[in-house]
């Protein structure tokens, strides 16, 4: 009987190839890092408040309300009320007429939107290229469809006159982000506004990207889902408003950033029916479903928003407006402690340097591990205050040229944000005190 059971044993790998090296997940580690010994976590990308009193009561209402079928499967690729109210909403954004039932498909979050573009559209061996620093699940999911991760950086240029840099200073060389294509380029993933830097794509940079996707017929995924938390009157333009650009591109949203709801878990895709039929595909033999209730809730949300677009008590304007001055806030205590930050054009997201810290720090020589991720377990055991390191959203070869900063979400109550700055003057302090 032992005999058998030592030879029922699997001995061969179980599993599939297209997991290999993609198994290590810098959220795995920094959360349980943060659960442990952080005292103030503005690391992970969520709001500790909560989403608007009308778009709760929406939820209520749909959960509680007369509507049992509310709590039943509803059509798979996207409840009726919501993308109709999606594809009224975003045909108004992008000037054109939507279909609600081919033009848009509701997915479990934006995460699984980016997970079903990447397995419908690419195949072994086609390139994918991404713009650095970039939503760390972009590498892996690319690498699982079995394509080819490609990288172009976003090129820091100092601020003139001691200004603080702003994530505008971050740009693309024309040159080098030409180079990437070729005949074995399939998409370009665009994040605007980008997690983690905050910044917001100039018409310019639009324009010099889709003229390469539209000369070497190449896709485009836009994650868009920071759309509307834009500052200092910057504006959002959609890559799929650009000329060429609609037949190639999909775009992904999300109500968890929209309506300050992460954990509801809806986004959606926006786009031809001759790219989204694909997703589909893969859509229905995945989740194949998304969450009735919270697709009801967000559908009302958006018929709100609808109503009062562009006016100051639609809740868009109000977050944003609210956002920013979190924004400003944490941007002067760090400056004010020495930790220097690139002043965000948008998201939730603020990146500091570090440089002036370092000597709290010890480098070690030969260390695998980049200098910011080292930091960020320093400064979340000894201090209690969490962020995230930006090497974290570098391919393995980039990820020492950009080591010296880090990632703080801002999008917290000021209570929070009091206490971090609480924790930031205490430390200062130490630093100065003979």
């Amino acid at each position: 009987f032992l005999s058998l059971s030592l030879q029922a044993k699997m001995s061969r790998p179980v599993q599939a190839r297209r997991l290999e090296g993609i198994d290590k997940n810098i959220w795995v580690e920094f959360v349980k890092l943060a659960a442990t010994y952080s005292t103030v976590n503005l690391g992970q990308g969520f709001p500790d408040f909560p989403p608007p009193d009308f778009l709760k009561e929406a939820f209520v209402r749909a959960l509680s309300g007369e509507n049992h079928m509310l709590h039943q499967y509803t059509r798979a690729f996207g409840h009726p009320p919501l993308v109709k109210i999606l594809a009224q909403f975003f045909g108004k954004l992008l000037g054109r007429d939507l279909d609600p039932m081919t033009n848009v498909m509701v997915t479990v979050g934006a995460y699984q939107a980016l997970f079903c573009c990447f397995q419908a559209f690419v195949d072994e061996g086609d390139e994918v290229i991404i713009i650095e620093p970039f939503f760390d699940c972009y590498e892996p999911m690319v690498k699982m469809a079995g394509g080819m991760p490609v990288f172009v950086p976003l090129r820091p240029k100092a601020p003139k006159d001691g200004k603080l840099m702003s994530s505008a200073d971050w740009q693309l060389d024309p040159a080098e982000l030409a180079s990437k294509f070729s005949e074995r380029t399939k998409a370009i993933v665009l994040n605007s506004p980008n997690n983690p830097l905050g910044k917001v794509f100039s018409r310019g940079e639009l324009e010099l990207i889709a003229d390469l996707c539209v000369k070497h017929d190449v896709l485009c995924i836009s994650d868009e889902v920071y759309e509307w938390l834009v500052y200092d009157g910057k504006e959002h333009i959609r890559i799929a408003s650009l000329q060429g650009m609609w037949d190639r591109t999909v775009i992904i949203g999300s109500a968890g950033k929209t309506f300050s709801a992460t954990g509801w878990k809806v986004g959606w895709t926006v786009g031809p029916n001759q790219l989204l039929q694909h997703l589909r595909t893969v859509h229905q033999n995945s989740v194949y479903h998304c969450a009735t209730v919270a697709q009801e809730a967000v559908a009302q949300g958006f018929q709100r928003e609808l109503e009062l677009y562009g006016k100051p008590e639609s809740y868009f304007v109000q977050l944003s407006n609210e956002l920013q001055q979190k924004r400003d806030w944490l941007v002067q205590s760090l400056d004010a402690v020495g930790m220097k930050p690139i002043v965000p054009e948008g998201t939730y997201f603020l990146v500091a340097d570090i440089s002036e810290f370092k000597s709290d720090v010890p480098d070690v020589p030969d260390s695998d591990e980049p200098y910011d991720s080292r930091f960020a377990k320093w400064m979340v055991k000894n201090k209690g205050l969490a962020a995230i390191p930006l090497s974290a959203f570098y391919c393995g070869a980039n990820k020492n040229n950009y080591n010296h900063f880090i990632r703080f979400c801002f999008a917290k109550e000021e209570a929070t944000l009091k206490a971090a700055n609480d924790i930031l003057q205490k430390w200062k302090r130490e630093k100065t005190s003979p």
